[in-house]
């Protein structure tokens, strides 16, 4: 673990206090979620370790939450790095080391510059961004800082995303923001191979 050692109420399997869910004693339709996480060509950026690891133990949950986070990620038509910034976002704005580690290798392969994801890591002023970086970052910030977007930035990311996509953008943001919730309170663990270069201040 990075941060200590790890806790006693951990699996050694699954690396949460939940244990790995036996895949033999599964019903099809959950065996066939296990086999898309455990699959390396899947969407899933850490495979057997995270929040569908977790959702392996509710499998509608985990049906449904994996068709929604699908449509997210590769059909509501985000460029990637737009994508990959707006998860950023939301596990900073959720001091989440997980989704951090997961997702901020995927933000530079995206092509988000390295002083963006410093602003996002450092909580920085966003002067000398682009618009549109300026927009996806202050968007995040109001809404999980303020519970609410000010009037002049709702309108201008209406008018980046248009109706649909702001939507789905909305919904992008709080998904993950929930999924931080959920891998704080199964207390997930980190893994060997993933960095988790967030500076967060332990409540």
């Amino acid at each position: 673990m990075a941060d200590g050692d790890t806790p006693t109420d951990i699996y050694a399997d699954s690396f949460c206090r939940l244990p790995m869910p036996d895949r033999e004693a599964m019903d099809d339709r959950s065996k066939a979620a296990y086999d898309r996480l455990a699959d390396p060509n899947t969407q899933s950026r850490v495979g057997l370790q995270g929040p569908g690891t977790i959702q392996l133990h509710s499998a509608k949950v985990s049906e449904h939450s994996s068709g929604l986070n699908r449509y997210l990620r590769t059909e509501a038509g985000f460029d990637e790095d737009v994508l990959e910034l707006a998860i950023l976002v939301a596990a900073r704005e959720m001091d989440s080391k997980f989704e951090w580690a997961a997702h901020e290798p995927a933000a530079i392969d995206a092509g988000v510059p390295a002083a963006t994801i410093d602003v996002v890591r450092f909580k920085k002023s966003t002067d000398g961004l682009t618009e549109t970086e300026a927009l996806i970052i202050e968007f995040g910030r109001q809404l999980f800082r303020k519970r609410s977007v000010d009037a002049d930035r709702y309108a201008a990311a209406r008018a980046l995303f248009g109706d649909k996509q702001l939507v789905d953008f909305v919904i992008l943001i709080t998904q993950y923001s929930a999924t931080a919730l959920v891998l704080r309170a199964f207390d997930m663990q980190p893994k060997a191979g993933l960095d988790y270069d967030l500076p967060v201040e332990e409540i």
